[in-house]
Order: structure tokens, then C-alpha cells, then sequence
């Protein structure tokens, strides 16, 4: 019995949804692909404990959001410019709507911007998003709100989107409450 037996083929079906929660993140392809190999190296050397306990994708989601924020912490030498190129291409509403809001992500905080991206991307709950940051319920609820209201702030043309985000849980609790 190989130490790493199952190890590919939990890459194999996470790959995508952790690449894209990563991409979320760190906002580039590149330094995507870094993050989730910097975290699987991680999660291979953990892998047979993790089996055991039966949390390998608690603990790579975790490491993930670990390894962005200490990233983050470090000085960076080049700076990505948040000004478009100056020569684009036609792009539909939808494209620009993306664009935007990559832009606005990547000035939340390191934190705010895990939360959004636990919360809304990977449709996590309020519970889920704070055993994996490793943080209290309410702190989960302060940052979204924050990272929401900052959203808005740096993004009021897609302010509709951030209001239908927080009327669903007040919808949800209501029917909870009937």
C-alpha cells in the first residue's frame, strides 16, 4: 500500500474547483498555479493523517487561504497595475462586469477578499468559512459585511450584485422563522 494511495485521485476531481479558488485569490493565473502547488506539496506530505481523519479538502482549503495571507504579508517588488491596457479589445457587459470586480477583489484585504471568495464562489456557509479560516462565526459575518460595503465602495456599478447578496440570508431566515 502506497503512502500517497488516493492522493491523484483527489487531485484528479478538486483540481478545478481549488484552481479557481485560487485564481479568485490571488487574482493571475500564474501565481494560481503556484498557490495550489506550493499547497498540494503540503497536503502530500499530510497526506496519509489526512485520510485517517477524513478532512484532506478541509485541510487544503485551509492551506490554500494560509498560503495566500502569508504571501500577501510579504513585500511584493512589482506591483500589477490596476488601470486596463490602454489597448483593449470590445468586451460584452458581462466580461467588463468580471473585470471590474477582479479589479475590486484584489483591493480588499487578504481576509476579506478568503471570506468573499469561501462565501459566494465556493458556496460555503458562515460555519464552513470560519472552521476554515480558523476564526469565530462573527468574525465570518463582520469581514463579509466589510469586504461587501468595500466592494460596493470601490465598485457602485455593480452594487445590484452585492444587494441580492445579502437580501438571500434574510430571505433564508425568514422562511427558517415560518
Amino acid at each position: 500500500m502506497d503512502r500517497y494511495d488516493g492522493f491523484r485521485e483527489f487531485v484528479l476531481a478538486r483540481q478545478q474547483a481549488l484552481t479557481r479558488s485560487a485564481y479568485l485569490l490571488t487574482g493571475d493565473a500564474h501565481l494560481a498555479e503556484d498557490l495550489m502547488q506550493s499547497v498540494l506539496l503540503k497536503v502530500a506530505k499530510h497526506w496519509p493523517r489526512l485520510v485517517l481523519r477524513g478532512t484532506p479538502e478541509a485541510y487544503t482549503r485551509k492551506a490554500m487561504i494560509n498560503q495566500y495571507i502569508s504571501w500577501q504579508r510579504r513585500k511584493r517588488l512589482e506591483s500589477p497595475s490596476a488601470d486596463p491596457p490602454e489597448h483593449g479589445h470590445a468586451h460584452d457587459d458581462a466580461t467588463v462586469d468580471r473585470l471590474i470586480l477582479r479589479q475590486a477583489l484584489a483591493r480588499l484585504t487578504p481576509r476579506q477578499r478568503a471570506v468573499i471568495v469561501l462565501r459566494f464562489y465556493e458556496d460555503l456557509s458562515e460555519r464552513e468559512t470560519a472552521e476554515i479560516l480558523g476564526c469565530s462565526l462573527g468574525t465570518v459575518k463582520s469581514q463579509t459585511h466589510h469586504a461587501l460595503g468595500r466592494l460596493r465602495a470601490l465598485a457602485p456599478e455593480l452594487s445590484q450584485w452585492f444587494t441580492e447578496i445579502e437580501e438571500v440570508p434574510s430571505e433564508q431566515a425568514a422562511r427558517g422563522a415560518g
